[in-house]
């Protein structure tokens, strides 16, 4: 039997939804030690999943995407929601078919797994999460292969994106706060990707340029006041801006997390999940929960390891 502990992510921004250099997608982000999945499986002659019945059906496809032969029984001891920006269907589909290689001895990487399972078509940074952990940078696709704007549920076939760069992140405070709704998802996912890509390469260029010159030093220097100036500006432009205008209730607490005292506050994919990355997380929870009594409001920090895979008796 195996134990499996997935850790959650924040997907900071996409970063090339205009693809004139040949290349698509790409994207940061930041492995988060909570709320995190926890499984237990063990071989079985079909595939069960039992517990949260928002992951059941994925975890179920996940494993039968390796055929007749590979029957396990699942049990989803933690989970979080889903759709909420956190990247709970990759951890998820990952999650089950690790398993599934893990205890049928097949020799696969996390990437190969996703790819078998159907995920990392959009972005890496769930893979990386589940991999490494830490600070993650993926150099999206080839428009050779990948030739199309599309989400991760409907590019079937196209392989993760390249790890460009796992690093740890330092110990800051991290405050999340979810608004009782999901982030886009399914085919207005898909619609909004059509609507808006490709965007102007002069956002393209303006996004790298604060990623690589100020976004990445930042992190290597533990400097939380230039790493808050960067993630800030990344809600304003490219396909990041787009997301944000989608949600105008994360747009409020945004500003809640920034009047709070926050260095820098970004909304993790489609939302509604918004963060601070902070030294002074007690003020601004407190302003979050007085501004929006409906949020669910938690501290984490960054996880600088990827899953925890342990075999039990």
């Amino acid at each position: 039997m195996l134990r499996i502990r997935t850790p959650s992510r924040l997907h900071m921004t996409l970063i090339d939804m205009n693809g004139e250099i040949g290349r698509i997608d790409g994207g940061i982000g930041i492995t988060l030690d909570k709320p995190y999945i926890e499984i237990t499986a063990k071989k079985s002659d079909t595939v069960t999943v039992k517990g949260d019945p928002d992951l059941r059906e994925r975890m179920r496809k996940a494993c039968e995407a390796f055929g007749p032969g590979y029957g396990v029984e699942i049990d989803i001891k933690k989970s979080y929601w889903n759709h909420i920006g956190l990247g709970s269907g990759t951890q998820a589909a990952l999650a089950a078919g690790t398993a599934v290689a893990k205890l049928y001895g097949l020799d696969m990487s996390s990437a190969e797994v996703a790819l078998k399972v159907g995920r990392g078509g959009l972005s890496g940074v769930g893979i990386g999460a589940f991999d490494k952990g830490g600070f993650i940078l993926d150099g999206g696709h080839k428009t050779s292969v990948k030739k199309a704007f599309l989400p991760d549920s409907f590019a079937d076939g196209v392989p993760p994106a390249p790890l460009i760069m796992s690093c740890p992140f330092p110990d800051w405070d991290i405050v999340l706060a979810t608004l009782p709704m999901k982030g886009a998802h399914d085919l207005y996912e898909k619609d909004v990707f059509a609507r808006t890509c490709p965007l102007p390469l002069r956002e393209i260029e303006r996004l790298s340029h604060i990623i690589l010159m100020q976004m990445l030093p930042s992190i290597v220097e533990k400097d939380l006041e230039a790493f808050g100036t960067a993630l800030n500006a990344i809600q304003g432009v490219g396909f990041k801006k787009r997301e944000v205008d989608l949600q105008p209730g994360a747009c409020e607490i945004l500003r809640v997390m920034t009047e709070a005292g926050a260095p820098g506050a970004g909304m993790s994919s489609f939302g509604p999940t918004v963060f601070a990355v902070t030294d002074r997380s007690g003020p601004i929870m407190s302003e979050v929960k007085s501004n929006c009594p409906d949020c669910m409001v938690m501290k984490t920090r960054a996880r600088n390891s990827g899953a925890d895979i342990e075999c039990l008796p």
